[in-house]
């Protein structure tokens, strides 16, 4: 089956003229955002804007192929996206600014954009998913109990402080946690900025609480919001997007479809699946249920035990947390005898009740398959 790079030599040769921007489009840019740009593309702003001919034969004149490969990237291949994109009449004239990169420990924000600015004179503003760091993995868990995390605020201050003035239109995006940003960006940007966005868009990202999607703001942007995830999504099904997804088809399996590379493509638009498997609504099914019983003081006590216990482990990324499993498990197991009473028995709390919800779950589902009454939660109502 097609994925974005077989629809990079397919149907690279015809412009935006002829076909306008559409969904795999969008895809391309949200997976190049994941490349490296510091020292190629310049930013925050966008006074400066470098042709992808020039970042490209820059980037590949300092790295070569293996030490790309080799690197702790979150998407190594992402970068490789440029060779073909310089070759294609489609993309060779698109132009990069806006390029920003920022990580703050204290304040647990991992965050970076990418703008471009292409042939039909629109931009395309491309917010980067979860990188390695810890922090950036600990800001995903921190959306479990905050209104708003650090990196959502510092989306919407870039849409602001770029596209207040100006006339062109724009097109908002990203995949992961990076469309999660997308959204809530184009959600609470100033109206004036709002009115010039065209469509926003959400590759298997992450919803919302509540909290976000009854305001006003959030329902404004949905009519033009184009939410993607594939058949056995899971980071997809985290919160909520009051929105009717498109599923798409993957070459992966389970967790693994999280992967865009791993998504099949049809001409100028993805391959479609009729519906999201079982197991993609057991996990959202699950993870409602527990999250439902849980306050926020709760969440908040509960992540940052969980990685107060993986940072103690010494490991210093995601990609390495497989070698450092058992470290892992020992420090987690060593911080929980460190807390109070109170904290260890919320922990302890927190995962049975992430085994109760599962076990719900299947019930549930049983009972659905046979017109039998919906078990109610112990937890809440939902």
């Amino acid at each position: 089956m097609a994925n974005i790079e077989d629809y990079l030599d397919w149907r690279g040769d015809i412009p935006f003229s002829v076909d306008p921007f559409n969904e795999v489009d969008n895809l391309i840019l949200a997976e190049l955002a994941y490349s490296p740009f510091y020292g190629y593309v310049a930013g925050p702003d966008l006074k400066t804007e470098v042709p992808i001919s020039e970042v490209c034969r820059r980037f590949f004149e300092d790295h070569t192929d293996e030490e790309i490969m080799s690197s702790n990237m979150s998407i190594k291949v992402a970068p490789f996206l440029m060779r073909k994109m310089v070759v294609s009449t489609r993309f060779k004239d698109i132009r990069l600014t806006g390029f920003v990169d920022e990580y703050d420990e204290k304040t647990e924000m991992q965050f970076s954009v990418t703008t471009f600015l292409l042939p039909d004179n629109t931009y395309y503003v491309a917010y980067r998913g979860t990188d390695d760091t810890i922090v950036g993995w600990k800001e995903d868990f921190n959306m479990a109990f905050m209104y708003q995390t650090p990196g959502q605020m510092r989306a919407v201050k870039y849409l602001n402080d770029n596209f207040r003035k100006g006339h062109k239109k724009l097109r908002v995006g990203g995949h992961s946690k990076g469309a999660n940003f997308a959204v809530f960006a184009s959600a609470f940007a100033d109206p004036s900025v709002k009115k010039k966005i065209i469509n926003v868009y959400s590759n298997d990202g992450p919803g919302f609480r509540e909290a976000v999607t009854n305001t006003e703001e959030y329902k404004s942007i949905l009519p033009i919001l184009i939410s993607t995830v594939p058949e056995q999504s899971v980071i997809g099904m985290i919160f909520d997007n009051n929105i009717e997804h498109q599923v798409l088809k993957s070459t992966n399996t389970g967790a693994y479809q999280h992967d865009a590379m791993s998504w099949c493509v049809k001409g100028n638009h993805f391959e479609y699946a009729t519906k999201l498997s079982e197991q993609s609504h057991f996990f959202y099914d699950t993870l409602q249920t527990w999250l439902y019983g849980l306050d926020d003081g709760t969440r908040k006590i509960f992540v940052d035990n969980l990685f107060e216990g993986v940072l103690s482990s010494g490991v210093g990324s995601i990609n390495n947390i497989s070698e450092y499993k058992g470290a892992i498990v020992k420090a987690i197991g060593e911080s929980l005898t460190h807390m109070s009473r109170e904290d260890q028995k919320v922990c302890r709390d927190v995962l049975k009740k992430l085994a109760v919800s599962g076990g719900e779950t299947v019930v549930n589902n049983i009972k659905s398959k046979y017109s039998l009454p919906e078990l109610k939660t112990p937890f809440g109502e939902k």
